[in-house]
């Protein structure tokens, strides 16, 4: 019995310095930092990269978004990878004034090989651009995207994010959660992280990659979640991503409970893949660069042993009960803070985000309402994915055709 209680205590200590630490990096999200100096002054040439597959629906929308956008036509190019289409995608986007390349592959179906694919042609081609920003084609570009971006561009920055923000938060329960786990994320992970001198991560799409890196590099991820594993390739080797709050991109979630399942469980065991693949990269990182970025970036990948830890506390004390060394009061305290941090703090803190960006709560409510739900259907899929990861590529059909001017722009961060 004694070894299990100082299992116990271990379990306990592990778990709370790795939130605590999350805790103080969050709370550095509140404190505003003076902008980067700009090291060049000028309109550098943007290549807008979108891959599509079966997205005639909205791929419209996101190129006129882009044709619209503050910034010189002239330097903005917009390609469109019309990848294993069977509908009219590629007409649509160059009926909307896109480049457009068909690319047919029915063993590599994925975005990541659709984008090595094309950056393999324009190496062909011989095409020269200072920075290439990819855009999923459900997305909606706000029309100061690639100014902000070209800003960061002029402050030495050679990966950077924008802000992901949602097309359709109050559309179902589901949508809602997505929602309000990304603008959780974004303030408490990637802004707290960029004001502290770390690393934000990528986040899937309306990000820029300066030209010269890809094309050194190319995009050659192996993962279900290649936006994760080329961020945490790029902490390892030392160079910290970039966050731009300004540079707002609208994308459109899945309604329906199904969809969001497969969707999940393709990041879940993408995020085991990462670990597989990079948790070493990462420590070696830690000992190359003697950086807390690269110590942050480790720890990010630990979110899924910290499940695995968290499962085992719970079973430990249920085998210390069980043994009679842990009273009833004190088995139901300990499973209570438990659920309380895991379901009932989330939504709280949903909430105070909300209220920082100043959106409205009330449309939120039964979003809200359900987020334990949300949040809890994650926790079985990880679990899924440790178990029996499922690796199946899964299309998320996107329906919602929303132009620039239906949306309200409110994030005053």
């Amino acid at each position: 019995m004694e070894y299990l209680y100082i299992l116990q205590q271990a379990l306990v200590w592990i778990i709370t310095i790795f939130w605590l630490y999350n805790i103080v990096i969050s709370a550095c999200s509140l404190v505003k930092l003076k902008e980067k100096p700009l090291i060049v002054d000028k309109n550098h040439k943007f290549m807008a990269l979108i891959p599509a597959h079966n997205e005639a629906a909205v791929v419209g929308n996101l190129v006129e978004s882009l044709k619209n956008q503050n910034y010189p036509e002239e330097l903005l190019d917009i390609y469109v990878i019309a990848d294993n289409c069977t509908d009219n995608t590629a007409e649509v986007a160059r009926d909307a004034g896109a480049i457009v390349y068909e690319r047919f592959d029915e063993n590599k179906k994925t975005k990541g090989f659709a984008m090595q694919w094309f950056l393999n042609k324009m190496n062909e081609q011989g095409v020269e651009y200072d920075a290439m920003c990819v855009f999923d084609a459900d997305n909606v570009a706000m029309p100061d995207f690639i100014k902000a971006m070209n800003k960061k561009l002029c402050q030495g920055e050679e990966v950077v994010q924008g802000y992901r923000d949602i097309k359709n938060p109050t559309d179902s329960w589901i949508s809602a959660g997505y929602a309000l786990f990304y603008w959780t994320m974004h303030r408490f992970y990637h802004l707290a992280r960029y004001n502290l001198g770390l690393s934000p991560l990528l986040n899937g799409t309306g990000f820029m990659v300066k030209y010269d890196l890809i094309k050194e590099k190319g995009w050659n991820t192996k993962t279900l979640t290649e936006d994760i594993e080329f961020s945490l390739i790029n902490i390892s080797q030392g160079r910290k991503l970039g966050w731009a709050t300004d540079a707002i991109v609208y994308d459109e979630q899945p309604l329906e409970y199904n969809q969001s399942w497969n969707q999940r469980m393709r990041w879940s065991v993408g995020h085991i893949q990462c670990v597989k693949y990079y948790l070493k990269d990462l420590a070696r990182g830690v000992k190359d660069h003697k950086s807390l970025m690269n110590f942050d970036g480790f720890l990010y990948l630990m979110g899924m042993p910290m499940l695995i830890i968290t499962l085992g506390l719970l079973v430990v004390n249920l085998i210390i009960y069980a043994a009679n060394g842990m009273t009833t009061a004190a088995l139901i305290w300990n499973y209570l803070r438990y659920l309380g941090a895991t379901f009932l703090l989330p939504p709280l803190t949903a909430i105070l985000i909300m209220w920082l960006d100043k959106r409205p709560i009330k449309p939120m409510i039964k979003g809200i309402l359900c987020y334990p739900l949300f949040l809890g259907s994650w926790i079985l899929i990880n679990i899924k994915a440790l178990i029996k990861p499922d690796t199946t590529w899964t299309k998320i059909e996107h329906t919602r055709s929303v132009k620039v001017d239906e949306l309200d722009n409110k994030i005053k961060v």
